[in-house]
């Protein structure tokens, strides 16, 4: 079951949890066994709440990567021949194991990356849904299409591509790290793990728990360190035929060149900058609660995060300051309150970054609403930031044009459909975009303009499953989410039956 419980009473609760993997620390885990790294080195990871040690995590290398893809090159004939419905069984297994301990991660979680336990609960019964979701579709995945000719009858399959390199993100890490390994594993390929080294806790139990729910040794494998050694020595691997990267822009660009001598195919779920486009005739009490929900929520920690406001002049001012008054009413507190709206952010050097936002905006002229960059009263021990909000920005602004990732949000007027487009395709990401309005041509004329990968109209972001996910421009390449996600970890064969009357050349007869 999902976290509930007062402050003290999940303290309590979280109390034993964090006690063992202080006392254990975080290991690598290669082919089923919990190992040191091989250099014997460690790094410290402390929670953000007080700054205070968590436990000592394997420091992971190039040496470490070799052993782990090699554990996972030599598992993949088995698992990828192994029937389709044992397979789907073992995934649902894992399904059940994520629902019995979706409290313990929901609690480890909040602890280790500051996020709310309100949002934490819920990220950790979906990632259960993520597996069982992929389950129902191994039997399906290597589905092809039939494509008769005149003369030969063709037809495709797909094959899992091999064993797979996953880095996944510090945000909300273990919900993330679900979305990629679930369906590599239904695919039939073999996973190298490599997660933050910000927010490593949760990786280790959801390899164990699927080691427990009777994942053979090999097939998943976690190899723990930073991304300039063990993330850099997974992408160059010559074992691990595919990356699937969640992450800032600039390290995908790193990806891409490090992966480029050995031809690895990539998926890259990037940053971004996403619009939120209000009209005049839009719902505006409904498009006030997406606006400060898709912000502010997971701490402004999120891809998909509305992080420009654009906002029609008739109504700009009266939105703004209605957006104004919410902003500084939000709960900022211990993360595992449940009253708490923003815990704290990721790591000290994050918070810097974010804060040092509040002086550009400023310097540039943005009129500042809400929010100073700096801790709340009572908050200075651990990475606590006053949710920022300012309006008047220009779209050349940094505050408009660069990823802040965090609780602070820019909004800026617009007079015509044309001017609200040119505003928000003026940027170099594009992963998402919420256009709110009543009229329905001007919806699906601006969702088709639009340079986003996903549009939401009316409505914050509600994730359907079979539905491709992912950017365009710096935001990404490829999609994950159903059938899109075996597009990826799989490769398409054609096969073609000549009828055996078709003619063949003769030469030298």
């Amino acid at each position: 079951m999902a976290a509930t419980g007062t402050l003290t009473e999940n303290l309590e609760k979280v109390a034993p949890y964090r006690a063992k993997i202080a006392e254990r620390g975080l290991k690598n885990i290669v082919n089923g066994r919990h190992i040191e790294s091989q250099s014997g080195k460690t790094y410290d990871n402390h929670t953000p709440i007080d700054n205070s040690l968590l436990c000592t995590v394997a420091e992971g290398d190039a040496a470490d990567i070799d052993l782990a893809a090699t554990a996972a090159h030599e598992a993949f004939p088995a698992w990828a021949a192994l029937p389709a419905k044992q397979r789907r069984d073992l995934l649902y297994r894992v399904a059940e194991l994520i629902e019995a301990h979706a409290e313990e991660i929901a609690l480890l979680e909040s602890i280790d990356t500051g996020q709310p336990i309100r949002f934490m609960s819920k990220a950790a019964v979906r990632s259960a849904v993520n597996f069982r979701f992929f389950a129902d579709r191994v039997e399906s995945a290597n589905d092809g299409l039939a494509l008769p000719a005149h003369e030969h009858m063709n037809y495709t399959i797909r094959q899992p591509i091999g064993p797979v390199g996953v880095i996944t993100p510090w945000n909300t890490p273990f919900m993330l790290s679900t979305w990629k390994i679930a369906p590599a594993l239904a695919a039939g390929c073999t996973v190298v793990h490599k997660p933050a080294e910000l927010s490593p806790v949760t990786a280790q139990r959801l390899t164990e728990l699927m080691h427990e729910a009777g994942i053979p040794a090999g097939v998943v494998n976690l190899v723990n360190g930073f991304g300039e050694t063990a993330g850099k020595a997974l992408t160059e691997h010559p074992l691990i035929k595919a990356i699937a990267f969640v992450g800032e822009t600039t390290t995908g660009s790193h990806i891409m060149r490090q992966g480029a001598a050995t031809l690895k195919r990539v998926h890259f779920e990037l940053g971004g900058k996403n619009p939120i486009i209000v009209f005049a005739d839009a719902d505006l009490e409904r498009a006030l609660d997406t606006a400060v929900f898709m912000k502010y929520s997971l701490n402004g920690e999120r891809c998909t995060s509305s992080s420009r406001l654009l906002v029609e002049r008739p109504v700009y001012d009266e939105f703004t300051a209605k957006l104004a008054e919410r902003v500084k009413k939000l709960k900022v507190g211990h993360p595992l309150d449940p009253a708490t709206e923003i815990g704290p952010l990721i790591h000290q050097s994050h918070w810097e970054k974010v804060s040092s936002y509040v002086q550009i905006g400023q310097e540039d002229g943005a009129t500042l609403m809400a929010g100073d960059g700096q801790h709340p009263a009572g908050l200075a021990g651990g990475a606590y930031i006053t949710p920022t909000f300012f309006k008047d920005a220009t779209p050349t602004m940094r505050i408009a044009q660069e990823e802040i990732f965090g609780p602070f949000l820019t909004a800026i007027p617009f007079s015509s459909d044309a001017e609200a487009l040119e505003i928000a395709n003026s940027i170099k990401y594009g992963l998402a975009a919420y256009i709110w309005t009543r009229d329905v041509s001007r919806a699906l004329k601006m969702a088709h303009q639009v340079e986003a990968g996903m549009v939401w109209v009316n409505s914050q972001n509600v994730r359907h499953l079979p539905t491709p996910f992912g950017g365009v421009k710096s935001s990404g390449i490829g999609r994950d989410g159903g059938d899109y996600s075996f597009d990826f970890y799989m490769e398409t064969k054609n096969i073609s039956i000549a009828f055996g009357d078709h003619r063949i050349p003769r030469l030298g007869a």
